[in-house]
């Protein structure tokens, strides 16, 4: 199953890039996300970035440990995640136009045991449309967050 999603934000790139790599405080920002704990940090960058994400999806509360793959400055982000037999793998970039940074997000499951692989052909087109709900609804939060900030260096939380 691949998702994508996009959105316009009327803030500059780099202060969109600071939101969406301020992975630590991630929760402040997307609704979905009920809590985020960090479990490694790289020494410089980004990439080796691993954290525990908990959210609500599908009506379950879901833990998932994520981390960071690759990732160049001010342009995109990818991320790995292993759970129920699939790979989950998504990027988010940016790309400046005019005053404009279009925010996306490419995302994938890919089933890699064969109960999986049964499992998405039965379920798949119900999970991409609530996926992409989800995914389109951080893009949103992150958009919201940044338009509304008071400052340009830093994102307005969506909740306290």
């Amino acid at each position: 199953m691949k998702v994508s999603v996009e959105v316009p934000v009327h803030a500059p790139k780099h202060n969109v890039w600071k939101a969406i790599t301020d992975i630590e405080h991630a929760a402040d920002r997307i609704s979905g996300i009920e809590e985020i704990r960090i479990l490694e940090k790289p020494s410089s960058g980004l990439a080796g970035l691993k954290w525990k994400e908990t959210r609500t999806l599908f009506g379950k509360t879901a833990t998932e440990t994520m981390w960071i793959t690759d990732a160049v400055e001010d342009e995109y982000y990818s991320t790995e995640a292993r759970n129920h037999g699939c790979l989950y793998k998504a990027k988010i970039h940016l790309t400046p136009r005019g005053d404009v940074t279009q925010l996306a997000m490419d995302f994938e499951a890919i089933p890699e045991k064969t109960s999986a692989k049964v499992l998405s052909l039965i379920t798949g087109v119900m999970f991409r449309g609530a996926t992409k709900k989800a995914l389109q609804q951080d893009l949103d939060d992150i958009k919201a967050a940044c338009e509304g900030s008071d400052s340009p260096d830093t994102a307005t939380p969506v909740r306290s």
